[in-house]
């Protein structure tokens, strides 16, 4: 008898099956769809812990839909409307957020590991998602964010990058992200690509962007008490009218000198 026949007769014997590789979602795209049109702002639909895993969600208009917990790894979400929507805890993992809108939704304490952003190669400025507004605090995100907006969000504790000690290189891609009045207290920004970074009027008390390329980011009327630059990249970086210059760590000189407050 063959190894492979040897094998399932031992599954059969002990009472066990096999399972496919993959489980298949909750729902399918079409009873999602579905359920979003008979949905209203005022009754939000409720896909908490749902497995929506893999499904193509694009172009929907997801009205404020209730998402905590749900599972979106690799869902197709370009162009979708999560504006306000909860996602607290919800894993994104791997999805496609190409043009996508999270504005004002919560994503507290969410994964979004290694999304997939660009239809290209090409830095296209329409397609990355919007995070403006967001509550954000304590997700956790790698991967590459170019020129995404996180203006106004809270990223409190947020952790940018899955730092490997084997290697040097950065985590996390955000060239030209606008991060605006952005709540960036505890959030740890390390080892990543940030050059031309948008920092005006954030609040980066306690942040760490040590060894982070932060090439002619702007940092003006930027609150950096006691945040962390050692080893930064700060060529052209601008840091007037700053908050908290003599408690921040890592500076060079000719910047805290330069620097107006």
């Amino acid at each position: 008898m063959p190894i492979r026949d040897h094998l399932l007769a031992a599954l059969l014997f002990s009472g066990l099956t096999l399972t496919p590789a993959t489980q298949a979602a909750d729902m399918t795209a079409r009873e999602v769809t579905s359920a979003l049109f008979r949905s209203t702002t005022g009754a939000p639909l409720n896909l908490q812990n749902k497995d929506l895993s893999r499904l193509d969600l694009a172009d929907l208009n997801f009205k404020g839909a209730d998402l905590t917990a749900a599972n979106l790894f690799g869902t197709d979400l370009s162009s979708a409307d999560l504006s306000k929507a909860n996602l607290a805890g919800a894993r994104l993992d791997r999805a496609t957020i190409t043009s996508t809108r999270f504005d004002e939704a919560d994503l507290t304490g969410a994964s979004v590991l290694r999304p997939n952003i660009f239809s290209s190669l090409s830095l296209v400025r329409s397609e990355p998602p919007s995070f403006a507004n967001a509550k954000m605090a304590g997700v956790r995100v790698t991967g590459a964010f170019d020129l995404a907006s996180f203006r106004g969000a809270d990223l409190s504790g947020a952790a940018f990058g899955t730092k490997d000690p084997r290697t040097m290189s950065a985590r996390v891609s955000l060239k030209a992200c606008d991060f605006r009045s952005a709540n960036l207290r505890g959030a740890d920004l390390s080892w990543n690509a940030i050059p031309y970074g948008k920092f005006r009027g954030a609040d980066l008390r306690g942040a760490s962007l040590a060894h982070s390329d932060l090439l002619e980011a702007d940092f003006t009327g930027a609150d950096i008490t006691g945040a962390d630059f050692t080893a930064a990249v700060l060529d052209g970086a601008k840091f007037d009218y700053v908050a908290g210059l003599k408690s921040a760590k890592g500076l060079p000189v000719s910047i805290a000198l330069g620097a107006l407050q």
